[in-house]
């Protein structure tokens, strides 16, 4: 399966503290089907970070992997954006 089919997402660090792993926030928006409200949505993601180069804050993409762990199936593919940048 090539990179290109996978699924990705965008998302912000909240947590670095394991080795190699980083927990990712994503945020989405959707159109309530009843009341037509605008609904937020936050899921958190175990993702692998091979270098430890993330900090908390910053702006990652992350693509869905083989599973790696008990809860860790995404790997961060880059980071958009440091935090306080």
């Amino acid at each position: 399966m090539s990179l290109e089919t996978k699924m990705t997402r965008n998302g912000i660090v909240v947590s670095n503290k394991a080795d190699k792993t980083v927990v990712v926030k994503v945020e989405r928006k959707f159109q309530h089907p009843l009341y037509h409200r605008t609904v937020k949505q936050t899921a958190k993601f175990m993702a692998h970070d091979e270098t430890n180069a993330c900090g908390i804050g910053d702006l990652v993409k992350i693509v869905e992997t083989r599973p790696l762990s008990k809860r860790k199936r995404w790997m961060v593919l880059e980071i958009v954006q440091k935090a306080g940048e």
